[in-house]
C-alpha cells in the first residue's frame, strides 16, 4: 500500500530555516509529482509547492516564493521542501501528497495519496 511519511518539523525562530522531507513508498515515485500544502489552526489547507516527474519542474505560491525550495530524489523516493527566512505565518502542519499526473497540481483533492502531516512552529 502506498505511504507518505513527512519528517523534520519542529521549532525555529522567525528568520531561520527548517528542511522538512517525505518519504514514499508502495508507488512509482519517479512518476509523480509531489506536493506540499499546509494548513494552520482556524484556516483553509493551502498549496505550498510541487514537483513533477515530468520536465521536473517546480511551482510555488507566491508567499514562498524565494524563500522555499522544493526537490526530490527519485533514487530515494523522497521529496524535500527547504524552508529558509521563516516567517511567524509559515506556521502550520506541513503535508506532502503525491498524484500520478506530469503537470503541476495545486489543489488538494486532486492529489490521490496524501501524508499525515509533521508541525513546523515558527516562533516570533
Amino acid at each position: 500500500q502506498v505511504q507518505l511519511v513527512e519528517s523534520g518539523g519542529g521549532l525555529v525562530q522567525a528568520g531561520g530555516s527548517l528542511r522538512v522531507s517525505c518519504a514514499a513508498s508502495g508507488l512509482t515515485f519517479s512518476r509523480y509529482t509531489m506536493g506540499w500544502f499546509r494548513q494552520s489552526p482556524g484556516k483553509e489547507r493551502e498549496f505550498v509547492a510541487c514537483t513533477t516527474w515530468r520536465g521536473g519542474r517546480t511551482y510555488y505560491t507566491d508567499s514562498v516564493k524565494g524563500r522555499f525550495t522544493i526537490s526530490r530524489d527519485n533514487v530515494k523516493s523522497t521529496v524535500y521542501l527547504q524552508m529558509n527566512s521563516l516567517k511567524f505565518e509559515d506556521t502550520a502542519v506541513y503535508y506532502c501528497a503525491a498524484v500520478d499526473l506530469g503537470q503541476y497540481v495545486v489543489t488538494w483533492d486532486d492529489y490521490n495519496y496524501w501524508g499525515q502531516g509533521t508541525q513546523v512552529t515558527v516562533s516570533s
